[in-house]
């Protein structure tokens, strides 16, 4: 019979993900010749044999790949000159081509969380691993933050520096084996090891972990930079960790030994249980159980009904979870508003006044990645935060880009993207830029996975704000630059995302982003494309007195509301229902942001559903003060529960044009329930009904007058289960389509994606 020979090449992340070995049991079972070798970002090689067996091939590699792997594309080829099968097949060394920006991007395979093999080991007296913390095969263990080049081989990693053992090479070398080509491939005798003031490995362990259950914090070497540690049922622990990160209510994520332990603590689905143990291993965001005050300390989650739980990730912090037997505390290494930490000096540097040791390790952390973070909402896994686990995974581009381009991002919650063709690579979560030591490791992250991917891009898009950095950046770059409206790119993304091409109908709704009219805006609806829109609704505008600092003191914006909100027909709350409110505050205070408004000094005015919120938990007692960017919807949302009182009294009315939402009828409502009685609860439940409502009739009168039918709904505000669960509901009893984004964060972790399909979409439409 012919002996047919064909190269083959496989896309996607196919590096990383025990990738190679699969092919290689693949080929060996259908009795096929040749071989296979990382180039770049793909797999390649050739294939010989029976023409059937070669199709056979071809289409298991499709269908059969291993669950970290993602194939894009499988193609068989003629093979070229020098394209020479061998006999039997063979694994060769990975190559790097000339790519001079030119070729299929590399896609860079994220880390995964301790598989089920590695764990049966960790905890077998008999095996040669047993409670080694870096444990790790083809299936688990770190690959984003561990890769310096690509294509992605030992050497090309932080693991370059630990060269293997006998045992080790010989797993390494055995096709029959999970830890073939398993390129963190460690073990006690030649691998990483922990250290502990001058001690190491299982001593070092025994020393962190009788710090934490001493009622100390540790800061631990995580997979993707420090964390910091404590005991989570302990509630001085917790407190003393929150003074001295500076970090007074914002929740912190707990990690439990199983799900067992989780459902002890919060309820769940079989969606959150998925969530929880999916190789990404995201803190996940839980209905916390009446009980679980009981099982950890009230300040861990102070006043909020959800708890972000997560499993352990790594070796490491499964030998802590056993070793202390009750719930962490693993947070951030990191001050407040600062980058997670990733370098050993700097560890010592800047968590000397907040960790009382150090449990660490020589493996390097070569890219900084923090926990992603996700929540449920229906049957629907949403992300709220995209790092560790989840980025820099591509994301499709329904668009394709003609030439490389970036995303800058926003300011807050900030990202960034690169894409080329039909893909799109979020970066992870790099934080609030203001912060300098932020700013600085956005730069790094960029060029760094600028560099891994190879797409060097030619265009740069960015938000309209000159005042965010990352503004300032891009302009700053010698490239082409696009400048994206922020609530245009909250709504692409989403329409992006999930392959829409276009029009559709966007509701944007979050705390500020500057309008394509030089105002802010915030409660917005818009009909458009990828490429444009128009805004066809909005909420109406309010002043912000002292500008920020309305946005840190909401009781400053209820003031804004209650005093200069946009005269639409409706008399504002007279003297008798705001004086309860008036009198919490210090008079001359009062006074004098009365006159900012009345003087128009420093009062922008903003169209914001994120700041209605702040002035909302403020005229109801809630947050007059906030610590972190979200903290008073969160709350209000979290007070909401699940109460189901009549909507509070509002109007939608026709102003220039465009469908505008009257707040002071809702206000108005809101001070009369609270003067005749009614609990906070309540109005904050009604206040999300009535919200919901006033979408519904926004988007009910956009389509009367011929908006699509498909509707996107982006921002921060939709990271609200409550909120986004009626709107959702109210528009498809309308007979809606609604979309949300499920990979790319609703709030500003999404922008830069958003402009990033802008921008292709754009471009494309340039070149006809």
């Amino acid at each position: 019979m012919t002996r047919t020979v064909r190269g083959f090449e496989v896309a996607g992340i196919v590096q990383g993900v025990g990738f190679r070995p699969f092919v290689h049991r693949t080929a060996t079972r259908l009795g096929l010749g040749g071989w296979a070798a990382n180039v770049d970002g793909h797999v390649e090689g050739v294939v010989a044999g029976q023409m059937e067996a070669i199709e056979e091939f071809a289409r298991r590699l499709r269908t059969e790949a291993p669950s970290l792997a993602r194939v894009r594309q499988v193609r068989l080829h003629e093979a070229v000159d020098g394209q020479d099968a061998g006999t039997g097949f063979a694994v060769r060394l990975s190559t790097s081509a000339e790519r001079a920006g030119q070729g299929p991007a590399r896609e860079v395979p994220p880390d995964a969380a301790t598989c089920a093999a590695c764990l049966t080991e960790l905890f077998d007296p008999a095996d040669r691993r047993f409670r080694y913390p870096f444990i790790n095969c083809t299936d688990c263990g770190p690959r984003a933050t561990v890769i310096e080049e690509l294509p992605y081989d030992r050497a090309r990693t932080t693991m370059r520096r630990f060269p293997l053992c006998t045992l080790c090479a010989a797993e390494y070398g055995d096709p029959a084996d999970r830890r073939f080509h398993a390129e963190p491939l460690a073990c006690p005798v030649c691998g990483p090891r922990l250290a502990w003031q001058g001690m190491t490995g299982e001593q070092a362990l025994r020393e962190g972990v009788a710090v934490v259950a001493g009622g100390g914090i540790v800061a631990v070497k995580g997979l993707g930079g420090y964390q910091l540690v404590c005991d989570a049922t302990d509630a001085a622990a917790v407190a003393e960790l929150r003074r001295r990160k500076r970090r007074p209510v914002k929740p912190l994520a707990v990690m439990v030994s199983d799900l067992e332990a989780a459902a002890g603590l919060a309820w769940l689905g079989s969606t959150e249980r998925a969530a929880l143990t999916s190789a990404a291993g995201p803190v996940v965001l839980l209905r916390a159980r009446k009980a679980a005050a009981h099982h950890v300390a009230p300040a861990v989650h102070p006043g909020i009904r959800h708890v972000g739980l997560f499993l352990p990730t790594t070796g490491l912090h499964h030998l802590l979870l056993h070793d202390l037997a009750r719930p962490l505390v693993v947070t951030s290494g990191n001050l407040t508003d600062g980058p997670i930490t990733i370098d050993d000096t700097e560890a010592q540097e800047q968590l000397a006044g907040v960790a009382d040791g150090f449990l660490t390790h020589d493996r390097p952390i070569h890219a900084r990645y923090d926990d992603s973070v996700v929540q449920v909402a229906g049957r629907h896994v949403l992300t709220v935060r995209r790092a560790r686990g989840l980025a820099p995974a591509p994301l499709p581009l329904r668009i394709p880009a003609p030439v490389p381009l970036a995303g800058a991002g926003a300011q807050l919650k900030h990202t960034f993207t690169l894409a080329t063709e039909d893909r799109a690579h979020l970066g992870p979560h790099t934080g609030d830029l203001a912060a300098v030591a932020t700013y600085e490791a956005f730069k790094s992250s960029y060029a760094h996975l600028r560099d891994l991917t190879g797409i060097p891009p030619q265009v740069l898009a960015h938000d309209l704000h000159p005042g965010y950095l990352s503004t300032q950046w891009a302009q700053r770059q010698p490239l082409r630059r696009i400048a994206v409206q922020h609530h245009h790119a909250h709504v692409a993304a989403v329409a992006a995302e999930h392959g829409l091409h276009g029009p559709f109908t966007g509701v944007a709704y979050d705390g500020l982003g500057l309008g394509d009219d030089g105002t802010l805006w915030g409660g917005e609806i818009l009909v458009g494309d990828l490429t444009e829109y128009r805004r066809v609704g909005r909420f109406a505008t309010a002043p912000l007195p002292g500008g920020e600092a309305a946005v840190r003191h909401p009781w400053r914006m209820a003031i804004g509301h209650l005093y200069g909100t946009e005269p639409l027909g409706v008399p504002r709350p007279g003297a008798w229902l705001t004086s309860g409110f008036t009198a919490r505050h210090e008079q001359r205070s009062v006074a004098g942001l009365r006159s900012m408004i009345e003087h128009r000094v420093n009062t922008p005015r903003a169209s914001s559903a994120g700041r209605l919120f702040d002035t909302v938990a403020s005229l109801i007692g809630l947050a007059d003060s906030v610590s972190y960017e979200g903290e008073a919807a969160v709350r209000l949302e979290a007070l909401a529960g699940g109460g189901r009182p009549e909507p509070l009294a509002h109007r939608i009315v026709r102003v220039e044009g465009l469908w505008v939402y009257d707040p002071t009828p809702t206000l108005v409502d809101l001070l009369v329930r609270l003067a005749d009685g009614e609990t906070a609860a309540r109005c904050a439940a009604a206040f999300h009904t009535t919200l919901a409502e006033v979408t519904a009739g926004l988007v009910a009168r956009a389509v009367a007058e011929g908006a699509p039918r498909t509707v996107c709904l982006g921002g921060g505000c939709f990271a609200n289960r409550r909120l986004l669960t009626e709107v959702r509901g109210l528009l498809r009893t309308q007979g809606l389509r609604v979309l949300v984004g499920a990979q790319v964060p609703a709030g500003d972790g999404g922008i830069s994606y958003g402009q990033a399909a802008v921008a292709a979409a754009r471009l494309a439409k340039e070149r006809g």
